[in-house]
């Protein structure tokens, strides 16, 4: 007669979840373990068929390429600054939107609140006709301001966190009124301390979004001194056909940040996203 799961001994237990775990993060490593020594290797060793990503000495020829074939600090400046500008404008006025439509009582909130969700269903892609239409009317074209605006609306931003400024209990900010405190000064003495799990989150999630952005950078700017830094490295190009070790470089210097940035702040990434669900969002 089969055990219930609740009789299994602990140890079972936890070793099935460790080697889960450690499957995952296998899976998730060998990518990108393979996109490395690929990139450490010549082009013709990269090209040549086979299963193993090494099939030749380990060089540093891709990465020299790329620096030499373009302006790679300027790239990555670029990206710091549009990155870092799009998320402390995003999380500022997602969060005081988010308070005014979870604490507001002006006529048509429930209408600006179903419109914040049905804008989240709409597919970017089919924003970058009129967005760019918007920039041409504005003279905003090859200029950072026409690269970091559009990607500051984040409706899935407003809404999570609309979410959770739901769940703080009024009766707090109606004793910081009790003393004189005026709206403004709840949000920020008050709601923002209790949120600041969310607004991480949020912040980490926009950082990533931000510097991952492709398409809408590619678009928009023509000024090669304006690129950010996956824009600028795919223009890196080899003009004998598709270069793989470099395309794998590439791949490593745009992802290179990211990584560093999470090892610094890894627990408090996984504990916002743990505390606050968004990952499942």
């Amino acid at each position: 007669m089969p055990t219930s799961p609740r009789s299994w001994p602990l140890w079972t237990t936890s070793t099935s979840r460790g080697t889960a775990l450690t499957l995952f993060a296998a899976a998730w490593l060998l990518p990108f373990a393979w996109t490395l020594l690929s990139s450490l290797q010549s082009e013709q060793d990269a090209a040549s068929p086979g299963l193993s990503p090494i099939k030749g000495p380990l060089t540093l020829q891709a990465y020299r390429d790329i620096f030499d074939g373009g302006n790679v600090p300027i790239w990555a400046f670029n990206s710091v600054l549009i990155t870092g500008a799009v998320t402390v404008i995003t999380v500022v006025v997602s969060t005081l939107a988010a308070y005014g439509l979870s604490r507001g009582t002006f006529r048509g909130r429930r209408a600006l609140v179903a419109v914040t969700v049905a804008a989240i269903l709409v597919p970017p892609q089919l924003l970058i006709v009129p967005l760019f239409q918007q920039m041409l009317a504005f003279n905003l074209v090859d200029t950072y301001w026409a690269v970091i605006l559009p990607q500051t609306v984040a409706p899935m931003m407003v809404f999570v966190l609309k979410r959770f400024f739901d769940a703080i209990p009024r009766e707090l900010e109606e004793a910081a009124r009790l003393d004189g405190a005026s709206d403004l000064q709840v949000f920020r003495s008050v709601v923002l301390p209790l949120s600041r799990p969310i607004v991480a989150a949020v912040s980490v999630f926009v950082l990533i979004g931000a510097w991952n952005n492709f398409l809408w950078p590619y678009i928009v700017t023509n000024d090669p001194d304006l690129m950010t830094l996956p824009v600028g490295l795919a223009t890196v190009k080899d003009t004998f056909g598709l270069v793989y070790a470099q395309s794998m470089a590439s791949a490593v210097v745009a992802a290179a940040p990211l990584i560093v940035v999470f090892l610094f702040f890894q627990r408090r990434v996984v504990r916002s996203v743990a505390t606050t669900g968004l990952g499942g969002a």
